[in-house]
């Protein structure tokens, strides 16, 4: 089987997803082949010729080898400065070629014409595969593989509308020559899509099989064997470990799926119905032990929604021997100092924190399930442990009002010394959500696969208002700005662990 994650990416990390199902595939002793075409197709265009008009353009195209070098190596990492140019050079040499029909960057595709909400028109980029700008390197790379690995079938794994456009054109091109190949299309934007109530195949004819959540056993099943119950850890042979734009190889761990809370009123996992499945916490450790001795990785990402206090415990009394960070639930054990101490010695240097308000009355309102004055120790305790933070925040959802706002910019400076990043997102109503039955809604994107709904506020705090305040009011606040400044450049979360140090802080400020 060749399995496939699309363009575009981050192009930080491998591909979690097809990793894990080469586990399981290569377990049960099938043979797959792994293809990141988001890295790879993104390099594509960074080594093909633009035209460059202005100075920075032609700075950036001069450079783009130097500063993909520099983006490998660690020395960049300590000059913040130096670091933001290299990736807007990098990222403008993509803008360029991307021009004057897409909005492209290292993170996103973005197309003026067609919407990666709109079935008919990724049925158009599967029709026109020519059209899409990777063509050139996917025709090539992908009759190169499946010519040379005879795969039984094709799996596409679609996790973002930033790769949905992309996704569909490459089907359309495994299908104009390469017909009688079956094509899997499965990952999270897939999942999201299936368990929509109202969900209506127009995929019919183009793609042979869907699936959502886990696609193991599917997979296993479709090829012809019989899935085994016995545990697979994920493989990344295959993958082109070195190419990744980090200063190492970044190794990404899903120890669970879906929310062990899974009570959050706006939560897409709760709107989707996602069980959580977690993987004992011995059994993690074990495969964090044999895969960072077979790819000696710099950072360890855990990519849970919300790693578990059970699995946290586990981390602190057998650390896994590299750095490594990730989503937490804030709780009575990360207010715990000596626990956080422990943490730290594990090899944790970020945690990643849904705060999402300083309004006590808006997190009751949410089901968060957490005290502010809980948050306040626990943001302590990480600190004093030398523990960075990526606290992210949600303005707008339906429970708010400006001056339950202003409290969480009063929290937010209250806790500046504490608060290492920060992520500020305005709310979008799941379409599915519980709440969208009880408000006015409307078309959020144009088109029958979108995700979310705009709806009628009831306490009148429309998105207009909410933006008005954080550009105006939350984000010129002095200790806010200067928090803000620190988030790495496009790669925000997955290369700030590289920046957690005093020093480095303090430069980004300068």
């Amino acid at each position: 089987m060749l399995l496939i994650h699309p363009p575009i990416a981050k192009p930080c990390e491998p591909p979690a997803g097809i990793a894990r199902l080469a586990g399981v595939l290569r377990g049960h002793g099938l043979p797959c082949t792994l293809l990141d075409a988001s890295l790879e197709g993104l390099l594509f265009l960074l080594a093909a010729p633009v035209t460059a008009t202005d100075n920075w353009s032609r700075r950036a195209c001069r450079d783009v080898a130097a500063n993909l070098a520099a983006l490998r190596g660690p020395a960049l990492y300590d000059n913040p400065a130096r670091y933001r140019r290299a990736v807007a050079d990098v990222n403008r040499v993509v803008e360029l070629a991307g021009r004057p029909r897409l909005q492209l960057n290292l993170a996103n595709y973005q197309d003026q014409v067609l919407s990666p909400t709109n079935s008919a028109d990724l049925l158009k980029a599967a029709a026109r595969p020519a059209a899409n700008i990777f063509y050139p390197y996917f025709s090539r790379r992908l009759a190169e593989l499946i010519e040379e690995s005879r795969p039984a079938m094709l799996g596409f794994s679609l996790n973002y509308l930033s790769q949905a456009l992309c996704t569909f054109a490459m089907i359309g091109f495994v299908r104009e020559r390469f017909a009688g190949l079956p094509v899997v299309l499965g990952g999270g934007l897939v999942t999201s899509w299936l368990s929509n109530p109202g969900w209506r195949n127009p995929f019919a004819g183009l793609v042979d099989h869907l699936v959502a959540g886990a696609g193991e056993e599917p997979l296993v099943t479709l090829l012809g064997a019989t899935p085994q119950p016995q545990h697979h850890g994920p493989d990344f042979t295959g993958l082109p470990l070195a190419d990744y734009l980090a200063p190492g190889f970044i190794l990404p761990y899903a120890a669970s799926s879906g929310c062990y809370w899974n009570r959050c009123s706006f939560c897409p996992e709760k709107a989707e119905g996602n069980p959580y499945r977690a993987l004992p916490p011995d059994q993690v450790l074990a495969d964090l032990e044999q895969l960072t001795a077979r790819t000696r990785p710099v950072l360890l990402h855990l990519l849970d929604n919300a790693v578990s206090p059970a699995l946290l415990r586990a981390l602190s009394a057998r650390p896994p021997g590299v750095n490594w960070y990730g989503f937490a639930r804030v709780s009575p054990l990360l207010a715990d100092h000596d626990f956080c101490r422990a943490l730290r010695r594990s090899g944790c240097v970020m945690l990643k924190l849904g705060l999402e308000s300083g309004d006590q009355g808006v997190l009751d309102a949410m089901d968060k399930g957490i005290g502010l004055a809980m948050v306040s120790k626990a943001l302590a305790a990480l600190q004093q442990a030398g523990i960075a933070t990526y606290v992210y925040l949600l303005f707008g959802t339906p429970a708010e009002t400006l001056p339950a706002a202003r409290r969480t910019l009063d929290f937010s400076v209250a806790h500046q010394e504490a608060i290492t990043f920060l992520n500020l997102a305005v709310f979008n109503m799941p379409v599915n959500g519980p709440q969208a039955q009880d408000l006015g809604t409307s078309s959020f994107y144009e088109g029958d696969l979108s995700l979310y709904t705009d709806f009628n506020h009831p306490l009148g705090w429309q998105r207009s208002k909410v933006r008005h305040f954080l550009d105006r009011e939350f984000k010129r606040h002095p200790a806010i700005a200067a928090i803000i400044r620190r988030d790495p450049l496009l790669f925000t979360s997955n290369h700030a662990p590289f920046f957690c140090s005093v020093s480095t802080f303090q430069r980004f400020n300068v």
